[in-house]
């Protein structure tokens, strides 16, 4: 993993918006007209989505690293490193869909990719451990970039990132026998406790996601 490389490239995207702020008018245009569903704070509204954007974004090499060690511990690098490689190269290299989507803008939807990536991971390592590849809850966070990247485009990176998936992460991996000597690991109270420590991303923002006619805290 590179993520040194992504790391880089995102301070570059942060250091631009901080010069320029062209997110932030993008922002300034957006909030009004936002899916009802995402809920701002009444003071600040254009500030905490503008410091979730960074942070999700800013989150991706702190994901794939953690992903990847996971991968390490429970035998399973060989297979699932290839998934994340295809999510760093989202930021490094992206798809042609994403040409045109320049600065911290364009960023949120590598994110948004990369983001999706290791949640479809998750979503098939918790069928087969029982918990997430990771911790950190990104889902409702994935929902809130979904939302700022608008319909149809954010389809379209979601399909990207279904075909990633389908062509390059077979289930037989969790059956291999390093995988279950790791599920025996994660019984470990240690291990629960250190679980805990992982916060719900859109919680740790204070941007929430009402669904279903009920306001259910984001995270």
């Amino acid at each position: 993993m590179n993520t040194a490389a992504l790391r880089e490239l995102i301070q570059r995207a942060l250091q631009h918006e901080a010069a320029s702020t062209q997110l932030t008018r993008i922002l300034d245009a957006q909030v009004a007209s936002l899916h009802p569903a995402i809920r701002l704070p009444a003071e600040d509204a254009q500030g905490v989505l503008a410091r979730f954007i960074a942070a999700y974004v800013e989150q991706v090499p702190d994901v794939l690293d953690a992903a990847a060690n996971v991968a390490r511990e429970a035998g399973i690098e060989a297979q699932i490193k290839p998934v994340l490689k295809v999510a760093e190269q989202f930021f490094l290299q992206p798809p042609a869909l994403m040409e045109g989507h320049n600065g911290l803008e364009g960023l949120l939807d590598e994110a948004y990719l990369a983001h999706r990536l290791v949640e479809e991971v998750n979503d098939r390592y918790i069928v087969h451990f029982g918990q997430p590849l990771i911790p950190l809850d990104t889902t409702v966070a994935n929902l809130i970039a979904h939302q700022l990247i608008g319909e149809p485009f954010a389809n379209q990176l979601d399909e990207a990132v279904h075909l990633a998936v389908e062509g390059l992460l077979d289930e037989e991996v969790f059956d291999l026998p390093s995988a279950q000597a790791y599920r025996q690991q994660l019984r470990d109270p240690k291990v629960e406790e250190a679980w805990k420590r992982w916060p719900c991303l859109s919680q740790q923002l204070g941007v929430e996601l009402q669904l279903n006619q009920g306001q259910r805290e984001a995270g």
